[in-house]
């Protein structure tokens, strides 16, 4: 019977550790219109593990995120990632997104762009193809407030842009 449990574990064990856990992809961008400020105010928060294989399959492989090693060029690579995944049209008009810069929260980059002169929303398209080139099942959730309501979408791979009319 002892021989019979060991052999039981010696089969069990290695099945279930050998089972791969589900990796959710999925990033956040809470929009924020302001209009005393006259601007769009982005939060985009990516997984940073993932963020770095973008850039590191773009660019070089050394590439690192956070800590004492991070690359010199991160925030500059981080800013044109963002701007080619990245299109807002405000009023049917696309707007220029500028980057203000980014910080580290546990596992995640918060990266803080804005949009300055927007005196009136009728309209908001966005798109938003981050992490869609590395991960099929990639999705987008993107939160946008005015001062008079609160919208969100989902985007993916397969629909990466939605509109939204106030």
């Amino acid at each position: 019977m002892k021989y019979f449990k060991i052999l039981i574990l010696l089969i069990v064990l290695p099945l279930m550790s050998g089972a791969p856990a589900h990796k959710f992809y999925v990033s956040i961008t809470k929009i924020e219109y302001a209009k005393q400020k006259n601007s769009l105010q982005i939060i985009a928060k990516i997984f940073t593990d993932d963020l770095e294989d973008a850039l590191q399959q773009r660019h070089d492989s050394s590439i690192l995120l956070g800590g004492k090693n991070e690359s010199p060029t991160v925030d500059e690579l981080l800013e044109n990632y963002l701007f080619q995944k990245i299109n807002i049209k405000v009023n049917g008009k696309p707007v220029k997104l500028e980057y203000i810069g980014k910080e580290y929260d546990v596992d995640m980059v918060v990266s803080y762009i804005e949009v300055k002169d927007i005196i009136e929303l009728k309209t908001i398209e966005i798109e938003n193809k981050v992490l869609t080139e590395i991960f099929s099942d990639q999705q987008n959730i993107i939160h946008l407030k005015t001062p008079k309501s609160r919208r969100s979408l989902i985007l993916d791979r397969d629909e990466p842009s939605g509109l939204l009319n106030f």
